[in-house]
């Protein structure tokens, strides 16, 4: 692990080393071109975009990608053994981690981290709906989508029903009753 870690950081002072340099040599930067064709992550920290097409990159700037990826805290065990493998490899092999393999490994990661969602005894009937939901529809896409909203809404399903079985307990206080009303009064999965 500490191996891993030491190696994230040295990628990362690379890939910031080297981003400025890229960015302003890539002809897609000088011509204005703005699709972007690397695959971007869709957790909280965007770590891969550029407008140059994998299918153009240069040897340098596959690795400054991969290495984005490696450097991102929220990458997952698969998505790191498959970057590590493809840094090791051709720029044919970065270019297809960049392609296909970075996405099928993200989607793996999150069918792993839906899955400790499910064992956790704390998951109430809607996270576990959803959470099925998502694993019976298998794409990436759909285990993306519930990590990063489909969970959160259904979790706010959940806390709904919980403040209700509170708000219905006789045992509740006039302050548990007024901030529970307040928090649905609010409805922000926040919140509740």
């Amino acid at each position: 692990m500490r191996s891993l870690r030491r190696r994230r950081a040295a990628l990362l002072v690379t890939a910031t080393a080297l981003t400025p340099a890229l960015l302003l040599t890539t002809p897609a930067f000088a011509t204005g071109t703005t699709a972007a064709t690397v695959p971007a992550t869709t957790t909280a920290a965007s770590v891969v975009t550029t407008d140059t097409p994998v299918d153009e990159m240069s040897e340098e700037e596959l690795r400054v990608a991969i290495a984005r990826i490696l450097a991102d805290e929220d990458s997952g065990t698969r998505v790191l053994r498959e970057a590590g493998e493809a840094l090791d490899g051709t720029a044919e092999d970065m270019r297809a981690f960049l392609k296909t393999g970075y996405r099928l490994a993200q989607a793996e990661d999150d069918a792993v981290a839906i899955a400790r969602i499910l064992a956790d005894n704390n998951s109430g009937k809607g996270v576990v709906r959803e959470a099925n939901e998502a694993l019976d529809i298998g794409t990436p896409e759909a285990l993306r989508a519930f990590l990063e909203t489909g969970y959160r809404l259904a979790q706010a399903e959940d806390d709904v029903v919980a403040i209700a079985r509170i708000l219905a307990d006789n045992n509740s206080g006039k302050g548990v009753v007024r901030e529970a009303n307040e928090a649905l009064d609010i409805g922000t999965p926040e919140a509740l």
